[in-house]
C-alpha cells in the first residue's frame, strides 16, 4: 500500500552523512512508489525562537506554513539528525517549539489537564547518527534524545508508533560502515 511520507533533514547542513541518509530513504520510498515529500529544516527561512511561548500568537514564516501542510499531507514520517548534547540539534528542537502548536499537534480539553492528540493516524521514524556507541546512549545515559522525541513530542500529538534507529558511532567510522549505514537506509525507505 502506498503511503504519503515526509522525510525532515534535522541537520543544519546539507552536506551531512545526515543527509546522504536522508537522500536515501527518499530513494528507496521512491522506488517502493510510495509518495514522498522532503524538507530541509538548513534550507528553510524563520525563527527558531518561539518568543513569548504560547502568551502571544507568533506568526508562523510561509517555510514553516508548508511544513505544517507537508505534517498534515503525510501520514508517516522521518526525522533524520544528528544526537548533539544528547539530544537533537537546536534548528529541529525549534521547529518544533514553532509548528507544534496548541491546535496544529494537539489541544488542551477546557477543564481538564488531558490533551487530544491532533497528529494521530500517522507513524514515525527517526534515524539518528551519533558519535555515541548507541550501546552506551542506551544503557548509561538512557536515551534522553529518543524519549524526548518519542514520548515528549510525537506521541504527545498522537503519533504512533515511532520506531528509532540509530547509527553510530560516528566518530572513527569507516567508509565501509558509511556505505551499509546507507543501504540499511535505503532498505528501510524501500520498506516503509
Amino acid at each position: 500500500m502506498s503511503k504519503n511520507i515526509l522525510v525532515i533533514l534535522g541537520h543544519p547542513s546539507s552536506d551531512s552523512l545526515c543527509a546522504h541518509l536522508a537522500d536515501a530513504y527518499v530513494s528507496g520510498a521512491t522506488q517502493a512508489g510510495h509518495q514522498v515529500r522532503q524538507i530541509r529544516l538548513g534550507d528553510l527561512a524563520f525563527d527558531p525562537i518561539l518568543h513569548e511561548g504560547y502568551k502571544k500568537i507568533q506568526p508562523l514564516e510561509p517555510d514553516l506554513v508548508q511544513a505544517q501542510e507537508a505534517i498534515t499531507w503525510a501520514n508517516h514520517l522521518v526525522f533524520v539528525y544528528p544526537t548533539w548534547w544528547g539530544a537533537m540539534p537546536a534548528l529541529l528542537k525549534g521547529f518544533f517549539d514553532r509548528i507544534f502548536l496548541p491546535g496544529f499537534a494537539f489541544k488542551y480539553r477546557d477543564n481538564s489537564k488531558f490533551w487530544d492528540r491532533l497528529l494521530a493516524g500517522r507513524s514515525a521514524h527517526l534515524l539518528v547518527t551519533m558519535d555515541t556507541p548507541p550501546w552506551y546512549y542506551r544503557w548509561v545515559f538512557r536515551m534522553p534524545g529518543h524519549n524526548q522525541m518519542k514520548k515528549t513530542i510525537l506521541e504527545f500529538s498522537g503519533i504512533k508508533p515511532v520506531k528509532v534507529s540509530n547509527f553510530g558511532p560516528i566518530l572513527g567510522s569507516t567508509q565501509k560502515q558509511k556505505e551499509n549505514w546507507t543501504a540499511q537506509v535505503l532498505d528501510y525507505g524501500r520498506h516503509a
